[in-house]
């Protein structure tokens, strides 16, 4: 088919491939409106923005300070006691009268380096205690020879135990005691003894009590050994 060599002329409209002339001018011109009313719009609604042109500043929650504490109440002035004897710190207004002498007034003659003028100071001073040697304390002595045994005037009888009278035990406790000068137990120790019975028999011992052991007109402290004997009633 021949080419129309004069069809652009005798076509009032062009086209490029598929599409219209007037596509290129419309597209640019809508994006060329987008993109001013992107820029133009915010600068044109910045009157209406709060706090972004005018530099004002935003409103806070008011903050409410407490009231401060109250004042503690005003203590009295308080005046230290007036020792009437102590030395005045005020100086004096003017001087006092000094104190008219009688007329039978002498002054007492006294020497240079006596105490209360008298030139003895043994009668001035007073005399020291007297120290009194602490007595030893006398050693108790054995019972034997010319030391009787002391007799025994009083105290508690050995008392079974419930633990030990159903056991059924019995026998012989040997203690040795040291009787003091008024004739109480002082100390007291198991030399030979009993299970379940060398503390019953001592618990009553400690609680007997002698005559007073004589040495030479003296009461002195002796030691002797006693026995506890246990034995159940049939």
């Amino acid at each position: 088919m021949p080419r129309d060599l004069f069809g652009d002329v005798t076509r009032p409209s062009i086209s490029i491939g598929n599409r219209k002339w007037y596509t290129v001018p419309v597209s640019l011109f809508s994006h060329a409106i987008v993109v001013a009313m992107i820029v133009i719009v915010p600068i044109l609604a910045a009157p209406y923005m709060p706090g972004v042109m005018t530099g004002a500043m935003p409103d806070y929650i008011p903050i409410v300070e407490p009231p401060p504490p109250a004042l503690p109440p005003k203590q009295p002035d308080l005046k230290p006691p007036v020792n009437p004897n102590a030395a005045p710190v005020e100086a004096p207004e003017g001087i006092t009268k000094e104190i008219e002498r009688p007329d039978d007034f002498r002054p007492i003659d006294i020497p240079v380096g006596t105490i209360g003028g008298d030139p003895n100071i043994d009668h001035v001073l007073t005399p020291p205690p007297v120290v009194v040697k602490p007595t030893e304390p006398v050693k108790p002595v054995q019972v034997g020879g010319t030391i009787r045994r002391p007799v025994k005037i009083g105290g508690n009888d050995p008392v079974y135990s419930p633990v030990a009278r159903a056991a059924g035990i019995q026998g012989l406790v040997i203690i040795e005691a040291t009787i003091g000068v008024d004739g109480h137990v002082m100390n007291a120790r198991v030399l030979r003894g009993v299970p379940l019975l060398d503390q019953l028999a001592l618990d009553a011992v400690r609680t007997w009590e002698y005559t007073p052991t004589m040495l030479n007109g003296v009461p002195v402290p002796v030691i002797m050994t006693v026995t506890v004997t246990f034995t159940l009633s049939r």
